[in-house]
């Protein structure tokens, strides 16, 4: 009986041994790169990001999902193709299809692969601020940057939205808000674009000159699982200290209000 017991709990060392030395794959840095990566130039990697996206990768090449030559450490165009079937092979579609790993799709990737490190949910779709229907997360962002400020936070747009065709398909899935700053004073609105900043969105404020609208600050919430394509373009753009917009020209944001760049779940851990 001793040996029985004894064999039983070597071969569960075994197995622990094994789960154990599985890598892991930081899912911020992955969701991070997923962002940044597609409108890229050429086939750089994203700082931090690479060994965790080849992980990824692999992972995809082995459903049969990923070409080969396309495991580079680039979370490009063609594994964003390559994680939304795998999100679809799962029964995803709409926004839970859209390339970017959510928990649970990236955790069934992994299975046997890799374990999830530093995951990242968008939380509750239903939930609102000021009115306008936010995701958890952002609502959670955006009650911070709000308590940074001594007038409060006034949204115009929320996130799940296709009521207004001036926004791209920016507003289509979550973590983007527009920002009321009609009543504000021209300091007030580039504190407001720092406060928004200091919390983890890529945020700018627009202008009359700009396009079609009404001053407002527009705001994605970076690394967030639910970001549409057009969206997630933009996180692409503030990365590279661009303006989001279709000409994709260096963000004009006086110097003294910006802020820098990070996300929600890296700023709560500061």
């Amino acid at each position: 009986m001793l040996l029985v017991s004894g064999g039983a709990a070597v071969a569960g060392m075994l197995v622990a041994g094994r789960a154990s030395a599985l890598p892991a794959v930081d899912m911020e840095m992955v969701l991070l790169a997923a962002q940044v990566d597609p409108p890229k130039d050429g086939t750089g990697t994203t700082s931090g990001a690479a060994a965790h996206v080849l992980e990824v990768e692999r992972a995809l090449q082995a459903k049969g999902l990923l070409a080969a030559d396309a495991v580079d450490g680039h979370y490009g165009t063609s594994t964003i193709a390559a994680y939304a079937a795998w999100q679809r092979s799962l029964g995803y579609s709409g926004i839970d299809a859209n390339g970017i790993p959510g928990a649970t799709s990236l955790a069934k990737l992994g299975s046997g692969r890799f374990t999830v490190t530093r995951t990242v949910s968008a939380g509750s779709r239903t939930s609102t601020y000021g009115g306008k229907r936010v995701d958890g997360r952002t609502g959670d962002m955006l009650a911070a940057a709000d308590a940074m400020l001594s007038w409060n936070l006034t949204l115009d747009q929320g996130s799940y939205s296709t009521s207004d065709p001036t926004s791209a398909g920016t507003h289509d899935g979550g973590g983007v808000v527009d920002v009321s700053v009609g009543s504000l004073s021209s300091t007030q609105r580039w504190e407001t674009v720092r406060a928004l900043r200091t919390v983890g969105f890529a945020a700018w404020l627009r202008t009359p000159s700009q396009g079609s609208w009404p001053y407002h600050i527009h705001a994605v919430a970076v690394s967030d699982p639910d970001l549409a394509k057009p969206a997630a373009d933009q996180v692409h753009d503030y990365y590279f200290g661009k303006n989001g917009l279709a000409n994709h020209a260096p963000d004009d944001t006086p110097s003294a209000y910006r802020a820098a760049f990070t996300w929600w779940e890296k700023y709560a851990r500061s």
